[in-house]
């Protein structure tokens, strides 16, 4: 039989089969998959082949074969910085959800976010959710946020759960299609689940007033069918995004507009760090891109992972 992975706990996985139908499985020996050194060898999105197995009155799913992925999403382990965690496969389109404040998302992080899904080739759009909770300050932010962003080829969506803001434009775009929602804990994912599909009530939390971070809701990653022909692939909340291991020379390529002023700089394996005559730099220093940006690849080609030294105001482009 063949399936679709729904939910997994690391130890079991739900499969639907082809007629519906969930079935529990798990893992038949041991998955080596090539090139990935993975804590978790099947994803949430995989296509399996299984077998149904008697075990007294019970019939359990052995899972023989993962089928090839068209893509998925990988970040470092947190615990283990040499393995990676593979979030989700087979995703058409990812939402990154952004807040200013309540918990706050930093440029490091969707920095982080976005080089990953472009070098997996997943499409990616940004939401700016809870707009409806901003002051003029923060609506400011979002605003400069978006010009950053749009600039460089991103669709951004404003939105908000409670005033059912472009709720109906971010289901056109999920039509057809597995999406996937990812940000910090506390942005309000399974909120904005719960108004694109009422009838799934997925638990919500406040955000905790101590540290202005969400507590987790989503304990493992689990997709959902919808009403209007689309899946959403729900996540739990990440703090940080450890880029998984890219080649130094290939990592520019990631970022958009430094590809596309690639061809313009002296030399061809140009790093774009202190080589003459490179073109992102006098970009840069002619304002032509974002400084928050170039922060972030500084930050990523050094191999540094996100840190407080790096949470500081974005808007300061002299810290």
């Amino acid at each position: 039989m063949t399936g679709i992975v729904y939910k997994s706990t690391g130890s079991w996985y739900w499969v639907k089969s082809e007629d519906g139908i969930l079935h529990q499985c798990r893992i038949k020996g041991k998955f080596r998959i090539k090139d990935i050194k993975s804590t978790n060898p099947i994803a949430v999105g995989d296509k399996v082949v299984f077998d149904l197995e008697k075990k007294g009155d019970e019939e359990i799913g052995v899972i023989k074969k993962i089928q090839d992925r068209e893509n998925y999403i990988v970040r470092k382990s947190v615990n283990l910085s040499k393995q990676t965690h593979i979030i989700a496969a087979n995703v058409d389109l990812v939402f990154l959800l952004v807040t200013i404040d309540n918990p706050p998302t930093f440029t490091t992080f969707i920095d982080r976010f976005l080089v990953t899904t472009r070098a997996y080739r997943v499409p990616t759009v940004l939401i700016f959710n809870k707009i409806d909770a901003y002051e003029i300050e923060q609506r400011a932010e979002v605003l400069y946020l978006k010009d950053i962003y749009e600039a460089i080829g991103y669709t951004c969506l404003e939105v908000s759960a409670i005033e059912n803001k472009n709720i109906e434009a971010l289901k056109v775009q999920m039509l057809g299609k597995t999406s996937m929602f990812v940000g910090h804990s506390g942005v309000g994912k399974s909120t904005l689940v719960n108004a694109i599909e009422p009838s799934l009530q997925l638990k919500t939390k406040e955000i905790s007033d101590q540290h202005k971070q969400g507590q987790h809701t989503t304990t493992f990653a689990e997709m959902f069918d919808l009403s209007f022909n689309a899946r959403i692939i729900d996540t739990p909340g990440i703090k940080g995004f450890g880029v998984v291991d890219m080649d130094k020379y290939e990592l520019g390529d990631y970022f958009p507009e430094f590809f596309n002023l690639k061809q313009d700089c002296k030399f061809n394996n140009c790093l774009h760090l202190k080589e003459p005559q490179c073109a992102v730099k006098e970009a840069l220093e002619n304002e032509e891109i974002s400084w928050s940006r170039y922060k972030s690849y500084l930050q990523i080609i050094e191999g540094e992972e996100e840190s407080e030294h790096y949470r500081t105001d974005i808007w300061n482009e002299e810290d």
